[in-house]
């Protein structure tokens, strides 16, 4: 907690450090490691193929996540084992902070104890067990902790019965000597499909988590939309309602354009994009890119390109920054690393891996 009573949650990796707080550009958690109802992506890690999570990894920060969730929740797997090597995988390929995602209190150990950095975990419920088992862990390793707003009884819902839940596991980690700086409640976003009420109540839960309990939020932004077409326009109208609310992180697409155009925008009518700087510069590049991508096509005649005007707005193509300090060396807002040089190493492992495969494969036919 700030001088000035604005909570600041700082989770890390081994080199970057990223802050998560009400007077911060909003922090965007990519949400794309993680098998549930990506039947091809489970069945890779089951087997030991991680070249899709190297793909969506890269491909996340680039886009401009934060932060990456990182969950191996495979049925009849070896969950333990494969989200530590995930782990360990992503950490290897860029240096933004991770959330060790699993319902398995042994996943996230064995998650924690090869981290390098201050992770957030996801996540504790307000169930007696879970309390007991995951705060201390949550103590022992130094995280962050998200709490769902949960308990014994299910979800409420009743969005008053929600936030007691959450003011309880405040209470119940400090008393585990977790501050509450630590503690990122999540108000559980319910379909908009199946309950006409879902935003407005989520907005309610977040204005009151901010104002009275002084703790920082995330959701899974894409649960409103469940059920509906056009998501992510629905997604896109939803988080700066709940920025304006005082949401300050989301576990979210940041491959989505519309998204991320939304969630840049509300930076800066919040004020947490200063001078707009980000918002200008963005458009600015994305700009430029187009213009490039347009003279690769063709190099039309110079009266031509005079006919033709101003260049039409381009899609943004980074949300730069945002919530990102890294000490020492490099400057507040710089774009996260990509380890090319690992990247290529796994790619040429798997080549290799393959080539031996073939070779036994073909002994084993000629045999």
């Amino acid at each position: 907690m700030s001088a000035r009573g604005i909570t600041h949650t700082v989770v890390s990796s081994a080199s970057r450090d990223v802050m998560i707080g009400f007077d911060r550009p909003f922090t965007i958690i990519g949400e794309r490691i993680n098998p549930t109802g990506r039947k091809l992506l489970a069945e890779e890690m089951k087997a030991g193929d991680f070249s899709r999570v190297e793909r969506d990894a890269v491909a996340q920060v680039e886009a401009g996540a934060h932060m990456l969730d990182v969950n191996a929740g495979i049925p009849l797997a070896d969950e333990p084992a494969i989200l530590a090597r995930t782990i360990q995988l992503v950490q290897s390929l860029v240096d933004v902070p991770l959330s060790i995602d699993s319902s398995i209190v042994e996943a996230l150990e064995a998650g924690l104890a090869v981290y390098q950095g201050k992770p957030l975990v996801n996540s504790v419920t307000g169930e007696e067990e879970r309390l007991e088992r995951v705060l201390p862990l949550i103590r022992k390793y130094g995280a962050a902790v998200v709490a769902i707003s949960n308990d014994d009884t299910g979800i409420s819902e009743d969005p008053d019965v929600r936030f007691e839940v959450a003011r309880r596991i405040v209470e119940r980690a400090a008393d585990h000597g977790i501050p509450r700086e630590d503690v990122i409640v999540d108000p559980l976003v319910m379909p908009i499909g199946a309950m006409a009420t879902a935003g407005q109540q989520v907005f309610r839960l977040v204005r009151r988590l901010r104002e009275e309990l002084g703790v920082n939020s995330t959701c899974g932004a894409s649960n409103v939309s469940f059920g509906m077409p056009d998501r992510e326009r629905i997604n896109a109208a939803f988080l700066p309602m709940a920025i304006a609310s005082g949401l300050t992180s989301a576990i979210t697409n940041p491959l989505a354009a519309e998204v991320k155009a939304a969630i840049m925008a509300a930076d800066v009518l919040m004020g947490n994009d200063q001078d707009a700087s980000r918002w200008i510069r963005a458009h600015r590049e994305a700009a430029q890119g187009h213009v490039a991508a347009q003279g690769r096509v063709a190099a039309p005649a110079p009266s031509r390109v005079a006919a033709s005007g101003p260049v039409s707005p381009a899609t943004l193509s980074v949300i730069e920054g945002g919530s990102v300090h890294t000490p020492g060396e490099r400057p507040a807002g710089s774009r996260p690393r990509i380890n090319r040089r690992a990247l290529a190493a796994a790619a040429a492992m798997r080549d290799a891996a393959g080539g031996r495969a073939e070779r036994s494969g073909a002994g084993g036919t000629d045999a």
